[in-house]
């Protein structure tokens, strides 16, 4: 019977061009609308249209009280080409 080797979904993601994504937003208390508060978001995310953040601040509007004030984003990407040079001499150990 075959093993079967399971791969993680962010690293799958990360292999679809998928990069690490971090939000801040500041939002209105509904109770103190003059006073901010910090929410901080992450997932994976496909720069520079960032469908997921999108999705996710979509459903803040539609479900919650807090109105958003304003959204900081990074965006970093995990997996990326590897680097490849020549050899130019060899050194031995003895």
């Amino acid at each position: 019977m075959a093993s079967q080797k399971f791969v993680s979904r962010d690293f799958r993601r990360q292999l679809e061009g998928y990069g690490l994504t971090t939000a801040q937003i500041l939002y209105r208390r509904p109770d103190h609308p003059w006073l901010l508060q910090t929410y901080v978001w992450q997932d994976y995310d496909l720069c520079p249209h960032f469908p997921e953040l999108h999705g996710f601040l979509s459903f803040w509007q539609r479900s919650l009280e807090g109105a958003l004030h304003s959204v900081t984003v990074a965006h970093s990407r995990l997996i990326k080409p590897a680097e490849l040079r020549t050899v130019n001499g060899e050194f031995r150990l003895h």
